[in-house]
């Protein structure tokens, strides 16, 4: 299997795990629950994001910037790292202030993140040069695609609207990793003008999201009321995702 057909049925299967785990909240109506399996695979997944964002996507944009740029001293591709973590991080913060946002704002806003960072992990996983790394981030996205549509389906349910406008919701961000993986695919495919500066901008920004899913996003909703045990299973999970793409950078 190449390349180029791994990440069509990537989209696919992304898609259909984001739509399969609804069917029981919207059944049910049910409070959300997230056991432990569920904490680690996303601790994984928090590794794997990691690091891509250091051993792959941040390293290819410091390339592709000197290519195309070869005298530029300015930190360029970090500044649009940064620029990437810290637009996640402005939206995170309105999530939380129920007094400067109405209570029916809240899962939009929510929404709105879980969407961008869809948009941003198919990115990466279109614009990966390799099967290994491709097979890698699509394992990290797998891990945590289902718990995320789950979350975000439930939290749509608490504050009552109505079905078909979850299902839009839902289907529409369930879209957006095989968007983002169109997108990431066709700049990586199509050696059109100025490619390489967009494949560069990506790559930069997509490690900024990465970086933030799995740092501040990550401690922010995780590991509160767990057990000292699970914490360290979790960050055994987290440093296992880790060592994973530092071996596949060194293997590459």
């Amino acid at each position: 299997m190449n390349l180029l057909n791994f990440q069509t049925i990537a989209a696919l299967l992304v898609f259909v795990a984001s739509i399969a785990t609804i069917i029981y909240p919207l059944r049910r109506r049910s409070a959300l629950e997230h056991p432990e399996s569920i904490e680690l695979g996303e601790a994984f997944a928090s590794g794997i994001f990691l690091g891509a964002s250091f051993f792959h996507m941040l390293p290819d944009s410091i390339r592709g910037f000197r290519d195309v740029y070869p005298a530029l001293s300015y930190p360029l591709p970090e500044f649009i790292c940064i620029a990437g973590f810290l637009f996640l991080q402005f939206l995170e913060q309105f999530v939380p202030q129920k007094e400067r946002l109405s209570q029916s704002s809240i899962p939009y806003v929510f929404a709105l993140i879980l969407i961008i960072h869809a948009l941003a992990e198919g990115a990466a996983l279109g614009l990966v040069p390799t099967f290994p790394e491709a097979l890698m981030i699509f394992i990290a996205i797998m891990a945590h695609k289902g718990s995320e549509s789950f979350a975000l389906c439930v939290l749509l349910l608490r504050h009552q609207l109505p079905i078909k406008r979850i299902l839009f919701v839902i289907i529409f961000f369930s879209l957006m990793t095989p968007i983002g993986i169109l997108l990431g695919t066709a700049v990586s495919q199509f050696k059109m003008s100025g490619s390489v500066l967009i494949e560069a901008i990506f790559n930069a920004f997509v490690a900024g999201t990465f970086l933030y899913m799995s740092t501040l996003h990550h401690v922010r909703f995780h590991h509160h009321d767990a057990s000292v045990t699970q914490s360290r299973l979790a960050f055994l999970s987290l440093l296992t995702g880790l060592l994973l793409m530092g071996l596949l950078a060194w293997w590459a």
